[in-house]
């Protein structure tokens, strides 16, 4: 036992490491650009369905944004709760910004990707910067964005946020949730990450429209509730240059009124069942909980066995690895601190979720989701 226990251990630090590696070059945050930044222009697209509760603050960053921004297309799929009328208010402040109705879905498509669809058709800049109703863009986001693209020649790239007025029981929750993807995905911006691994946010989103429409549009990922990450691999898988940044410092999200929607939002498509194969799915989940799940509860009954395990190599390698397991935990919630508002107690002490993490990721795996925002598609296969 305690030889497998050794062995399971080393293969499942070195996996890690060897996912992780890349994160030695990893990029510093994205600055804006509140100047502007000449060229091409840029089309902002946001989709909606009741979110007048929380769409004050993007209205505020999109108005907030300068060249290249040449348009802003809110694309809303039939709001009853006010949120046509607080854009409608917004774009007499700005003219860029046009207020959108999309198409009754069509069979077999997921609301979001038939909205961002529709916007990305209408759009008249080279540029597509999808933004969620939930994010905030400092002045400048739009053109150190795309500044970032060009820089690194991205034809689609997409950033991660700063995550701002969590409770403190989602500030000890969700960065073990979003370690799971870190897990699974590898070091953030590591250009050796393979199509079937690359990741995205659709929360900040840069794509040149052209090669998004030559590729299909959303068409090919009609049909997933994670159509970011589908999207993705689906461009990496035909050649197109695709980048994930650090866009910390460029706009934040409040994305969630609670543990409880939290809970439910982040697991309708933590697993990524709709952009990874079953098989690499089925690994993925039973690395994250061995890796990360396991290992503070592993760790507490190693340290009350110590003593009575045999002297020699394999208790000595044991002993290595699970220091390495944790270790690389906590270096991980370190490197994360900047994507954090606020953190305080609850947020150092997240690793310590790591178990539920898991649970939740076991539970997102097995089960396909029914239901995104106000929107019930009847049956769960309609979502692949």
């Amino acid at each position: 036992m305690l030889l497998a226990l050794t062995l399971l251990q080393s293969v499942l630090a070195a996996l890690l490491v060897l996912r992780l590696m890349g994160g030695r070059t990893r990029r510093p945050a994205e600055a804006p650009l509140p100047q502007g930044l000449e060229g091409e222009g840029l089309t902002m697209i946001v989709a909606t369905l009741n979110e007048a509760k929380r769409i004050a603050p993007c209205l505020r960053g999109l108005e907030a944004q300068g060249a290249p921004v040449r348009e802003i297309l809110v694309v809303d799929s039939g709001s009853t709760d006010g949120t046509r009328e607080l854009v409608l208010a917004a774009a007499q402040r700005d003219p860029r910004i046009r207020l959108l109705t999309d198409p009754p879905l069509p069979e077999g498509w997921i609301g979001k990707a038939w909205a961002l669809q529709y916007g990305t058709e209408q759009a008249s800049q080279p540029w597509v910067l999808g933004m969620d109703a939930d994010t905030e863009a400092a002045p400048g986001c739009a053109a150190a964005v795309l500044a970032a693209a060009r820089r690194e020649g991205f034809d689609a790239v997409s950033f991660a946020p700063r995550f701002d007025g969590q409770s403190a029981a989602e500030r000890w929750l969700q960065p073990a949730l979003l370690v799971t993807l870190i897990f699974r995905s590898g070091a953030v911006g590591d250009p050796r990450v393979k199509p079937a691994r690359v990741i995205a946010n659709g929360q900040c989103f840069l794509l040149k429209r052209e090669v998004l429409l030559a590729n299909g549009g959303y068409a090919p990922v009609k049909d997933s509730f994670a159509e970011d990450v589908s999207l993705v691999r689906h461009l990496a898988r035909g050649g197109v240059p695709v980048g994930f940044l650090d866009g910390s410092r460029l706009y934040t999200v409040r994305s969630y009124t609670g543990i409880a929607q939290m809970w439910r939002e982040w697991g309708r498509s933590l697993d990524l069942k709709d952009a990874t194969g079953k098989a690499r799915q089925t690994f993925d989940t039973l690395f994250v909980a061995l890796a990360q799940g396991l290992q503070w509860p592993l760790a507490v009954i190693i340290a009350m066995v110590w003593p009575s395990l045999p002297s020699g190599p394999a208790r000595t390698a044991l002993g290595v690895s699970t220091g390495v397991l944790l270790g690389i935990r906590w270096m991980l919630l370190f490197a994360l601190r900047g994507s954090y508002a606020r953190r305080g107690l609850t947020w150092w002490l997240s690793p310590f979720a790591d178990p539920i993490a898991a649970v939740r990721l076991v539970i997102s795996s097995v089960r396909r989701p029914k239901q995104w925002r106000s929107r019930t598609y009847a049956v769960a296969s309609d979502a692949r």
